[in-house]
């Protein structure tokens, strides 16, 4: 045996975080445990209070520690623009360009067949909601252009063209397969403003 059994356990949880390997996961787990007591508690206290704390949001599926969220609350959003998003990140490298001023409504995922993944997963409902919502004029697809993005915008656009709001999808100063959260501030601006309407 390598590692005495709580080193190996904290290793094998710190293994299974996306993008974590066995060699990050052992680094990480030393460098834990040379810090104070202090930090390991703050570190896992945190941990706890995130996931007691963090919801969806009622409206926009958000995450957000309020109800509804800090984005849906604030009453200097432009709520005639929505824009939808796979995942709360891309909400968050969205409006670190300063440049978006609307609403938000975030699908919690995309369309993928080979995952088990299909529209009945997403919060494609509660999308449908908002656009009840008549001073909703211009939707915005801000999803990344991949095998299951494509998927989940085609889908979208067949289920909201209907409906008779401006449907637009966000232009890619990216190359195929890459992932907003990503993307330097200056692409999602151009981004932003290149989007065209879907056909």
């Amino acid at each position: 045996m390598l590692y005495s059994k709580p080193l190996a356990r904290l290793i094998e949880e710190l293994q299974r975080l996306p993008g974590i390997g066995p060699k990050s996961a052992q680094r990480l787990a030393f460098h834990i445990l040379k810090q104070e007591d202090a930090f390991v508690k703050s570190l896992a206290s945190s941990l706890l209070d995130a996931k007691s704390q963090i919801r969806l949001c009622s409206r926009c599926a958000n995450l957000s520690a309020q109800d509804p969220c800090e984005l849906c609350s604030d009453e200097k959003r432009d709520p005639s623009v929505l824009c939808v998003v796979a995942e709360p990140r891309d909400v968050i490298a969205l409006e670190r360009t300063g440049e978006f001023k609307g609403r938000y409504h975030v699908l919690q995922g995309l369309i993928s067949p080979l995952d088990g993944i299909g529209p009945e997963q997403l919060k494609i409902k509660e999308l449908l909601l908002q656009l009840q919502d008549s001073a909703i004029k211009e939707v915005i697809l801000a999803i990344n252009p991949t095998i299951e993005g494509e998927a989940t915008t085609l889908y979208l656009s067949r289920l909201l063209k209907p409906i008779g709001v401006l449907l637009t999808r966000i232009a890619f100063g990216l190359p195929i397969g890459s992932d907003l959260e990503f993307a330097d501030e200056l692409t999602l601006i151009r981004a932003l403003e290149g989007r065209r309407e879907v056909r």
